[in-house]
């Protein structure tokens, strides 16, 4: 029986256990998918230990992925250019890891937005943290000409600037108004607006009704800013489509078996979303 789990500190939040487990059940699989909570001083010697606990892989939060991607190998350039990884397995033997927070986001704006084109017009991002990069690279890599990047420390918004290159642009927080004018996606990056974190104070009237308001934030699963965004009949995406789709690669590596992100998977993390 394959045995996977993910480590974080703290951890006892995620749901990967239960995404994983409804497509072990639905697809038959013997195998079993756990959280396991790892500080930081423990670890190098976790993994290390990974395949003596019985692991076939696991997957990686915070505050671990800089540190795992320095740990295991990353073959792919996109992993690479992030610094981060999400996604640990063996091959040949060796550790090897990937990120695909990319994938997650950008199929989850795709099914949740169809209408959405890199030729909407420019981005504007809310953070520059490790989950803002991967949406950079993502949208870069989509063919968006123009990238705004708006982070309460500029300084912050300038690394991803050099680490992107020239259609990338870092703006001050004070000026994030201004930087939803002629936008196609707004997404937050940021932690402004979850459940027990302070509200995200950011007015829309600049931002084009046809944008796509995205934000990564899944609890509460409709946040004030998608509210809002919904009174100006903007496009819509909550945050919970990328939690889902960034597991399927992991899924798929560890088990063999490709799932599908449906409507009763994400029933079922809404209802354990409600029930907390």
């Amino acid at each position: 029986m394959k045995k996977v789990c993910v480590i974080g500190w703290p951890i006892k939040h995620s749901r990967s256990p239960l995404i994983h487990n409804y497509w072990l059940k639905l697809h038959r699989i013997e195998g079993s998918y756990e959280r396991c909570a790892v500080t930081p001083d423990e670890l190098s010697r976790f993994l290390a230990s990974l395949a003596d606990r019985g692991y076939v892989g696991c997957n990686v939060t915070v505050p671990h992925k800089e540190k795992v991607f320095e740990a295991v190998r990353v073959d792919d350039p996109f992993t690479r250019s992030l610094g981060a990884v999400n996604t640990v397995y063996y091959k040949d033997g060796e550790l090897h890891g990937t990120n695909t927070d990319g994938i997650g986001f950008l199929q989850n704006l795709k099914s949740r937005s169809p209408l959405w084109r890199a030729s909407s017009g420019p981005a504007t991002i809310l953070g520059a943290g490790g989950a803002a990069r991967a949406v950079v690279a993502t949208l870069l890599a989509e063919g968006v000409e123009e990238i705004r990047i708006c982070n309460r420390t500029l300084e912050r918004a300038e690394t991803l600037v050099t680490m992107f290159g020239d259609r990338v642009r870092a703006i001050a927080w004070d000026r994030r108004t201004e930087c939803l004018g002629e936008c196609g996606v707004l997404v937050n990056t940021t932690t402004l607006g979850m459940t027990g974190a302070p509200p995200l104070d950011l007015a829309l009237e600049q931002l084009p009704e046809t944008a796509t308001v995205y934000d990564i934030v899944y609890a509460p699963l409709m946040t004030d800013l998608l509210k809002r965004a919904l009174t100006r009949s903007n496009p819509t995406v909550d945050g919970l489509g990328m939690l889902l789709h960034q597991a399927v690669p992991g899924f798929a590596q560890w088990f063999g078996v490709t799932p599908v992100v449906s409507d009763d998977l994400r029933a079922l993390i809404v209802n354990d979303l409600e029930a907390q």
